[in-house]
This record gives C-alpha cells, structure tokens and sequence, in this order.
C-alpha cells in the first residue's frame, strides 16, 4: 500500500456508508483536493460553480506518467473517434499508444446518495493499492470520475436527512426539488443543455475527451432488484452503432460476474431499463459511439438502514423482469431483510472497478472498436436516404435557429453553411443556410435529434397487462420542439461550405430614432420587453398585421418610445433587432399598452414538482419577474399578483392527495405517505379551490398549464370535458410526441406563432367545450389538425383528438382562465411554443 495518504475514515471520522452517516459535499471537496496534494497520480479540476455556486468536480486518477501527459492522450482519443482527423499516423500506433479513456459520474439524482458517498473510497483504493489489477488499471486507464453530478442537491439532501435524524420522520424523503430548476429531471437534460452542470458533462464527454465508456451511478425503488448493470433491455433506440450494444453486454456481464464473485445477491442484468429511454447522458452517449451505462442500487432510507419484507420483493411489471424470481439475467435472488447505504456502497465500488478492470484488461480492443464505430456510422450517413440535413437561417423565429445550431455544435456535431447559393434537386437555398452532413461519426446523433421519429409498437413496448408504455419521451425530436424546419436532403449534392465553429454574438446596429418596433415571432422580443419595462417603460402591441421595412409582420408586434442608447442596449442584451418606426404609419393601428403585471407560479411539496422548477428557469431566461406561491398565499392572492401560473401537475396532488385516484397520485401517497414532518404535506383543499375563483372573480388572471388544466375546471365547472380521462392506453398514448395544430394567431394569446405549428403532447388532456347554450364564452385559440396529426412519436387515438381544442381561454367575473392542454415550455426544451406561455403573462 501507498504511504502518507489519507484514509476516507481518518478524514471523514466514519466509514463511507455508515448507518446514519452523510458525508457532505463541502467536507468531500476538501478530500478530493487533500488526496492531490497527497498523490502524484490524481488530478482535480473544478470545472467551474453549480446552478447555485456550488463546485462541480473532475477528477482524474491515472499512472503519474498518464497523469503528465493528459493533453497528449486526450488528442488521441479524439482522432481515434474521429477518424477524418487522423493525419500522416497510423491507427494502429494511435491505439497501442493510447489509453482507455473511462468516465464515471455519481448521485445526479441528489437523493441516491450512494455514489457520492463511495466516490473518495473508490479513488482512495486506486490511489494505494499496489496489486497487479490496480497497477494495469492506473497504466492503461484514465479515469475520469464526477464525484458527485448535483452539488446542490448534495447539500440539501444531507441538510434535510440531518435536521430530522433521531425523530420519527428520520429517513424522509425531501419535500421539494433537490436540483433549484429541475428535480429529477436532470438527467433528462443532457441533450437540450439547459442546466450548467449538464454543460460542463458535454464538454467533458462530447468535446474534450471522447471516453470509451460512460457510466452513471443511480438509485431505484427498495423491493425488487438489490443492483442492475448493463445491459439494457428491449426496445433498442434505432441509430446506435450495432457494436455498442454488444459492448454493453460484455462491460455489463463483467460486472455482473465479479458483483457475483463478491457474493452480492439480487443482481439484474438486462432487465427493467429499456435500451430507448430519455437521453439523459447514460443513453445518449450510445449514440455518441460511447458505451453508455446506468447502475440501479435499491434504496435504503437514505443513509438508515429499511427493512424490507420478503413478500413484497417483486419485478418489474416487464417482460425482462416480470416477477422476483430466479432468471437468467437474475439468477441469485436477495432475500430480504435489512437494507443499508453500506451495501449500495459496496455494490456500486465493485461495479465501478469492474468497469476500469475490464477497461484496462481489454485496452486495445476497446480503443479499435471505437475507431470501427466511427468509421461505420459515418459510412451509414453517406449511404443514408437522409443525406444530409438543410436548416435555414431565416425562419419563423432566426434566432432559435441559431439557439439549435449551438446545441448541436455542444453535442460535437459538425455543422456546415453554404458559402454561395446552394441548388438541390431543382431547389435553390440561399448563402448562409446550414447544413448538417450525416457521414460523420455522430451520425446516430444527428438522426435522432433531426429527423422525424417513429416510435414503436411492438411486443417489447407493451408491459405485462398489455398497456402501451413508453420509459420517457417517444421522441426526442429537438428541431421539432423549437419550432425549427430542418428540410432532409435525400442525394449527394456539391457546393461551397465552410465549417462553422461557434454561432457568434451578433451586434445588432440600431439607426438613430425615437421610436421602435421589434418582432413578437421571436422568443427573444419577450426578454426584450421585460427589460425595456424594468426601466420603466411604456411598451405597445400593435393589434394588427404591419409593414416593416416593405416585410409584412404579423399582429402582436411590439412597440416602444425610447432614445436611441436604449434601444441598442436592450437589442443587444435581448439579441434582438429593434427597427425605427419614426417613417411607420403606426398612429393608423390600434395599439395596446402593455401593463406589467405581477406573475406568481404555483409551488407545492410532496417532493416538488419539475414542471414548476422548469417552469422558473425558462421565466427567468427571459427575465419575467415572479414570486412563488403556495398553499398559504392563496386567500388574498389579488394583494399580491395579477396573474397565477398553476404547472402541470395531477389534480389530486395539488387539492388532497389523500384522495388519490389516479395511478401516479396514489404512487406518491405509497411514496411520501405520512413519513414527511406535517409541515410539507401540502394541498390546497376546498378553500384553496374557492379562493382561486375569488382570485379570478376579482380579475384575477388563471393560467393552467397541461394536466393542471383539470383544478380550472373543477374549480369554476367549466363546462369542458376531458374526452381522453378514462381511456386505457391502447386508446390513447402520446407520451412525450410531437403533434400538429391549427393556431388562431390574430387571437392575442397566440400572437407570433405561426398559422400551423407543432405542440409537443405528453398523454395531455384533449378538451371539447360541452356547452350547448353559451359556447361563444368558450375562445379557442388552438385546435388539433383533423388528420395526420402525428409528427414524431407514437399517438393511438388520433381520431379522439381530430380538431378537438388545445388551448382555451374562458372569462369569469372580471378575469379571466386560460387552459393551455399540452406543455408548452416541457423541460425548458419546447421553444417553439413559449409564446404561448408568454403570451398569458401580459
């Protein structure tokens, strides 16, 4: 063993994964960098402060010698992923020389808190063991370990577990999101970006290091499987080099096989996780020709100890687990007793080393296979019917093109624009359009964010009852959810390109006025208003179409007077260009002064609700001003605010979730029952239901959003029936597709979207006003397209939904309620129809 290194016990004064024992972030930091002042085999990099200013760490464990020369093996490793870079070397010097590049991350869901607790035990032991397994690990692997992938969750989570330590609600599960924007969400983020710690993963993964392999260390429910590991099971998400999902077996039958030699009981492989499940970054990174893994421990109470009934051990309700029995992928059932953070430590340490055991032992076969996937997907482009892909820079809305070209600039992907007019089978596209080439080795990648997607309906996407089911989203289209044309182009075509590596901040000049007009179709003239209102300044919407510079804009253009100097300085932070209106004939329309009204988003406990925090995040991006409300605010919510927010959410959790009916609901109740501290067991009852129609009676304004739509109605009995509410789903499914619609874009709430446009629809309700003596009270402003109203995903029931209404706006007394039944800003993702939230707050 190596001397003169601190233990993690010595440090900690506890063993990692004691009973009752959180080791905190801010103590673990300190370790991670007292270790490198120990070793000269271990590198740490604060990659730079969290959502809440917390640091996020890269830490690099490898041979002293790796460890000096890291730039030199990280560009390697990317000429082995990109073969095209490889000039005047051979390949196979390239993988001889090289080293595997391993990439492990823990706890992302700050709750599962296993994997940071084991992180400074696992990097201890690599740090000290002298055996001839550890030695081939450090000489032949650079590991790069994310400690922990949510420091702020990290703290909440420990602070929480310790203010209720030795009381009856020891263990509880925190009541509200443990990520400040996004809860459990973030790991649906890695392909959108929106979260920084998110950001600092793909910069690692996608632009720095091109690792071989990715594994992400999580927790699951307490009464099936102890641990799963690689591999996933069916459906397989199409586009994925073919090789990966053997590589995944083989990593995850190592892993299985030594969790086995250690005697660990209760271990799946190949069960439970689909191979199609969200891209969060363990399923993205397969298209990334990067084997990417998941391993699942039960969870304990936290970090006490749960003892679990043997008779309630049960599967999956899946075909690849379907009861807690001996199978082949599962063939040493646990049995029962006591639960502790100890052996989810334990479980996901072996897991861990085993990952960089095989890696190490299996060095040059692994850095060839990551040179032959690249060379096939890129193949598979050039040979593919969607030869490339056409983005035009003038769209709908220019600059969430541009917001879609960064986002696939960050995932790695080349990205080309014509340098001279570009011709295409007879059609002309102008200089300056981009144009993304599949024959590249993020092929996978590029299709499954670009092209139009088909979910399956087959054997493996049903579960044991035969419901339809999907893991997440049917889709993950992400041009199709900004609103962003991307136009296939089917044969190879020559032209002028040149590469473009950065989308650049555009100055925006702005000619000397007194007077300006800028264009509601883009997102960003919402952030402009905002600022322009925080300096106090008058603001009008123009209530009619307008010409604008010889251009035709459409209703809901926004109007200003204010001096020059504003005007560019607000253009420019808002990026956004402000055209003088001095030589218009606006005094010839009808303009509405925009008051700027008080905002207040519905929050809630059991667990918090991700809509919520998405819900912030994207307000804040645009710079709405916002005050949270909750239970307690509801009586005299006219003092406070003019405009209320309810997020998507189940109705039942928000009144009284005692009452439970539906599935998701009466799982939270089995989940948080009545183990939280009396304090966090929200729900606004009767009297909250009452004191929103007083809210809205007085002139208030109610905005609900998706599910949430069903507390308007009970609340103020909309006369507007929920056709889908009591369909199985055989007979009604979208779960996360993308889906067309007719949008009334001279109505005010639909201001700046276009006159067709695609929602994003995730099992949503389908409205139809049933009221047959005053239905004119009812405005629809959105409806469902009659036919073909599947874009990308999966819908049974497209006949439920033919030209049924999607957004409806009703008045009572003197305000109003606005039911918008589809998500419109869905994980900070959907920008092509956040104007339809923004459109509510003015």
């Amino acid at each position: 063993m190596a001397k003169n290194l601190t233990c993690p016990i010595d440090f900690f004064g506890h063993e990692m994964g004691a009973d009752r024992k959180i080791a905190r972030w801010d103590k673990i930091v300190e370790y991670f960098f007292k270790l490198e002042s120990e070793s000269n085999k271990i590198k740490v990099v604060n990659m730079g402060p969290s959502t809440e200013g917390n640091p996020f760490l890269a830490v690099y464990i490898t041979a002293e010698n790796n460890l000096k020369n890291l730039k030199h093996y990280r560009n390697i490793s990317e000429k082995i992923a990109n073969p095209n870079t490889i000039v005047n070397e051979n390949i196979n010097d390239l993988i001889k020389e090289g080293k595997a590049v391993i990439v492990q991350s823990m706890s992302l869901h700050a709750s599962e808190i296993g994997g940071t607790q084991m992180a400074p035990l696992l990097a201890y032991d690599l740090l000290t063991k002298t055996d001839e397994e550890t030695n081939s690990i450090l000489e032949n692997v650079i590991f790069i370990m994310v400690p922990c992938f949510n420091p702020d969750g990290q703290l909440m989570v420990t602070d929480w577990y310790n203010d209720w330590l030795d009381t009856e609600y020891e263990g509880c599960s925190m009541p509200w999101l443990y990520h400040k924007y996004a809860g459990h969400d973030n790991n649906r983020d890695a392909f959108a970006l929106n979260l920084i710690e998110s950001q600092y993963m793909a910069q690692l993964l996608f632009k720095q290091w091109f690792p071989q392999a990715f594994q992400d260390h999580h927790h699951m429910g307490s009464y099936g499987a102890r641990f799963y590991v690689a591999p996933y099971c069916d459906p397989i998400r199409p586009y994925a080099d073919p090789l990966i999902w053997r590589e995944l077996a083989w990593y995850g039958s190592h892993m299985a096989y030594k969790l086995e030699e250690e005697g660990i009981a209760g271990v799946l492989s190949g069960g439970q996780f689909p191979g199609w499940g969200h891209f969060g970054y363990h399923w993205l990174t397969n298209h990334h020709n990067i084997a990417g893994m998941l391993t699942e421990s039960a969870s304990a109470n936290l970090a006490s100890p749960k003892y679990i009934e043997p008779t309630l051990l049960t599967g999956s309700n899946s075909k690849s687990f379907p009861e807690y029995q001996a199978q082949s992928n599962f063939p040493n059932p646990w049995k029962g007793g006591w639960w502790h953070l100890s052996d989810i430590v334990n479980q996901q340490k072996i897991s861990a080393w085993a990952l960089l055991d095989m890696a190490a032992r299996n060095k040059e076969t692994i850095l060839k296979n990551t040179y032959i996937k690249a060379v096939n997907q890129t193949e598979r482009g050039s040979l593919d019917e969607e030869y490339a892909y056409l983005i035009p820079a003038k769209q709908h809305d220019s600059k969430v093109v541009k917001k879609l070209i960064q986002l696939l600039l960050n995932q790695g992907i080349e990205v080309k624009t014509n340098t001279a007019d570009l011709t295409v089978a007879s059609a002309v596209y102008p200089e300056g359009s981009y144009i993304v080439f599949l024959a590249q080795p993020k092929m996978g990648v590029i299709k499954s964010l670009l092209s139009k997607t088909s979910y399956p309906d087959n054997f493996y996407t049903e579960n044991l009852n035969g419901e339809s089911m999907a893991f997440d989203t049917a889709t993950d289209t992400i041009a199709e959810y900004m609103g962003v044309t991307v136009i296939p182009l089917g044969n190879e075509f020559e032209g002028q390109f040149a590469v473009v590596d950065f989308v650049p901040n555009t100055n925006i000049i702005v000619e000397e006025g007194n007077c300006y007009v800028f264009d509601n179709r883009i997102n960003n003239s919402f952030k402009a208003l905002n600022l322009l209102q925080n300096k106090g300044l008058k603001v009008y919407r123009i209530n009619s179409s307008v010409y604008v510079n010889k251009e035709l804009w459409p209703a809901g253009s926004f109007y200003v007077e204010c001096n020059h100097s504003i005007a560019c300085e607000v253009a420019n932070l808002a990026d956004v260009s402000f055209i003088k209106a001095n030589d218009i004939q606006l005094q010839d329309y009808h303009k509405t002064e925009l008051k700027e009204l008080k905002i207040g988003l519905f929050q809630r406990y059991w667990g918090g609700n991700t809509d919520e925090g998405w819900t912030r995040l994207v307000l804040e991006k645009y710079n709405f001003k916002y005050i949270t409300i909750k239970d307690n605010d509801l009586p005299s919510l006219n003092e406070k605010i003019d405009v209320l927010i309810i997020p998507c959410d189940e109705e039942d959790v928000v009144i009284d979730v005692t009452k439970a009916k539906s599935k998701e609901t009466k799982m939270l109740l089995k989940w948080f029952g009545d183990t939280i501290p009396p304090q966090y067991r929200s729900g606004i009852g009767d009297h909250g239901l009452q004191a929103l129609k007083d809210f809205v009676q007085n002139g208030g304004r109610l905005v609900t959003l998706d599910e949430s739509c069903n507390i308007a109605i009970k609340a103020f009995d909309l006369k507007i029936n929920n056709i889908v509410k009591e369909k199985s789903s055989k007979e009604y499914m979208t779960h996360g597709s993308t889906l067309w619609v007719d949008v009334n874009n001279n109505h005010s709430l639909a201001y700046g979207m276009p006159k067709k446009a695609l929602v994003f629809n995730w099992d949503s309700p389908i409205f139809q006003v049933d009221d047959r003596f005053s239905a004119q009270n009812y405005e629809v402003y959105m409806r469902y397209v009659e036919k073909n109203i599947l874009q990308s995903g999966q819908l049974n029931g497209e006949k439920l939904l033919s030209g049924q209404a999607a957004a409806i706006k009703t008045h009572h007394g003197k305000g109003d309620i606005i039911l918008l039944s589809v998500p419109v800003h869905f994980r900070a993702q959907l920008e092509g129809t956040f104007k339809l939230l923004f459109n509510t707050l003015l």
